[in-house]
């Protein structure tokens, strides 16, 4: 209880902004207590860090903790986070997005955040609808699923936002779920570590819009659901196509060292001083 006290004092901006936003029971709140001791694990100072979001409920993520933080328009975390990563490559950049942040409005950025392979973190908080907007259907929302834009079935197929950054070209992508909340503190830290373009996709639940919709119970009962779907990579690696249907897999699915854009573009600013230099 006494390391509890510790984080909560040394990272949250807990005499300021609390109490939070988020409904009783969110997985949201999980993984704010996964990143931070994550973070600390990393040994990084808290000046080191910039946390970056979008908008949504995981976008007021950064408000509660005492990093640099920068709350930006939707979709747009990650191109504000380029920004911030090309201006001052020392700075360990995070950024935190829901799936319809990232995969929608987003989409196009997060795919070439990961062809580009930049030197950051991205956190996507997959609860499978737009929570805080009032439960439209989002690009994670599975199919046949009910969401306010969708009152008879969602017909449209879902993204797999961890197989689309692996196949985008990231570094390290992993999947980790708030039950699974010891293991998602090791993700993130190991993707935190993680020299490229990193990703760890969430898998939360809004039990408020997604769940009580469509009939899944309560956040115990989600969480329940995480628990008994949740496969890890290296059990699945053994499983046939039959027992794996209706489930997900947790953990790496990839992690490979591929060139750095900063480091590859601080090179042609090198490059082009030279000649520049010779020139005159």
């Amino acid at each position: 209880m006494a390391e509890v006290t510790k984080l909560i004092h040394k990272y949250l901006r807990h005499d300021k902004k609390f109490p939070h936003v988020w409904c009783p029971g969110c997985g949201n709140g999980i993984l704010l207590g996964a990143l931070i001791r994550a973070i600390d694990r990393t040994g990084y100072e808290k000046d080191d860090i910039v946390l970056v979001s979008g908008i949504g409920c995981a976008g007021r993520l950064p408000v509660y903790v005492d990093f640099n933080t920068l709350h930006t328009t939707h979709g747009r975390a990650l191109t504000f986070a380029t920004g911030v990563k090309l201006a001052n490559p020392r700075l360990q950049v995070i950024v935190i997005m829901g799936d319809g942040d990232a995969t929608a409005i987003g989409g196009n950025h997060f795919i070439h955040a990961a062809r580009r392979n930049l030197n950051l973190t991205a956190i996507i908080v997959n609860n499978n609808i737009y929570g805080m907007t009032g439960g439209q259907y989002s690009p994670t929302t599975p199919y046949g699923a009910v969401a306010t834009t969708a009152v008879y079935k969602n017909i449209e197929h879902a993204f797999s936002i961890a197989e689309l950054a692996v196949t985008a070209g990231a570094s390290m992508v992993a999947r980790g779920t708030v039950y699974h909340a010891t293991m998602l503190d090791r993700l993130i830290e190991q993707a935190i570590r993680k020299r490229g373009f990193s990703v760890v996709e969430v898998i939360s639940h809004c039990h408020t819009q997604f769940g009580r919709r469509n009939k899944m119970g309560g956040a115990v009962d989600m969480l329940r659901w995480q628990k008994e779907n949740a496969v890890r990579v290296e059990k699945a690696a053994h499983m046939s196509e039959e027992e794996m249907a209706g489930k997900f897999t947790i953990g790496v699915l990839v992690d490979r060292d591929l060139p750095i854009y900063t480091e590859e573009y601080r090179k042609i600013r090198e490059a082009a001083r030279s000649r520049l230099s010779a020139a005159q």
